[in-house]
């Protein structure tokens, strides 16, 4: 018993730290700039924005809680504007779970369940204020991701295993075949070195020569974008008046690489919004044409605040 109630109590205290650091966010912490105007903005002015617009990325850095703030309160602004119109797609969930999803959103099963089931992030109290804001307005959550026992499978043994997979194992990732990364996009991954490829945080993917080791990361990185384009497009295409916000690591979707690329492959027409954040060092000092190639709206956040978790 009192293991338990330690458990419990650690528990709590995990939340409210949790809570505290959000709650200790202010305006201070972050600036955000707009390329096309060329000057500093608010979120409100990307909620403004957002009118001519079907989908907005917010390319996220994982651990980065002013970030994390920032998304939750864009979004909770986009609601207030934009009413039912407005779903969240999220890397952070994969397709297969989209059922279990729906029942949490509709009332059916407990939290417990749903984070079991649905396979959560270890951050997940970093997303849940968004996930608990659609089930309180009854707004769509898409579960954008493909699993990684097929990005996996695809490293490993290309597009051709994906082929033989049964016909319910491939609702679960982008239609075969898939486009993979190419141009800047594949140089990027190319030039990135490091850790390879990781199971909760694609935003920091590195990508090791293609000549090195048998894993083929171009092939599973690009199943991941693929399929989170897919999610989105296959949702516009039943419902063609809603506005998505998805949230993704910035690595998906700054400068227009990957999801955004593959995104515009599957639906020409539709229109985007790009939004890149993380921290810098030379916060609050920031010299924004470095950046603004990233992105029409450039968020940087203060390192100084603690991160929701270490890389």
């Amino acid at each position: 018993m009192k293991k338990l109630l330690y458990v419990l109590c650690l528990s709590q205290v995990l939340g409210l730290i949790s809570h505290v650091s959000i709650a200790q966010v202010t305006e201070k912490n972050y600036k955000i700039y707009s390329v096309k105007q060329g000057k500093e903005v608010t979120l409100a002015d990307i909620v403004a924005d957002m009118k001519n617009y079907s989908v907005v990325f917010f390319g996220e850095e994982h651990n980065d809680s002013v970030c994390h703030y920032l998304e939750s309160k864009l979004f909770e602004m986009l609601y207030q504007k934009y009413g039912n119109s407005m779903a969240l797609s999220m890397e952070m969930f994969d397709r297969d779970v989209q059922p279990v999803m729906n029942e949490y959103l509709a009332g059916f099963i407990r939290e417990k369940s749903f984070t079991k089931d649905a396979r959560v992030w270890n951050n997940y109290r970093d997303y849940k204020p968004m996930v608990e804001l659609s089930k309180t307005n009854k707004l769509d959550v898409i579960c954008a991701n493909a699993p990684s026992r097929y990005t996996n499978l695809a490293g490993r043994k290309g597009q051709k295993a994906l082929i033989d997979l049964p016909k319910e194992s491939k609702k679960n990732f982008a239609p075969l075949p898939y486009d993979t990364a190419t141009g800047k996009y594949y140089e990027k991954l190319l030039e990135m070195s490091g850790h390879g490829l990781s199971k909760t945080d694609t935003a920091k993917v590195k990508a090791p020569p293609m000549g090195m080791g048998s894993f083929n990361l171009i092939m599973a990185q690009s199943l991941w974008d693929a399929t989170m384009a897919y999610s989105i497009a296959e949702y516009l295409k039943i419902y063609k008046t809603k506005k998505v916000m998805q949230i993704n690591g910035r690595f998906h979707s700054d400068e227009g690489f990957a999801v955004v690329t593959q995104l515009k492959k599957y639906t020409p027409h539709v229109k985007v919004l790009i939004l890149s954040s993380g921290s810098d060092e030379s916060f609050p000092t920031i010299d924004w044409s470095k950046q603004k190639h990233s992105g029409d709206y450039l968020i940087i956040t203060d390192p100084a605040v603690p991160k929701t978790f270490k890389d």
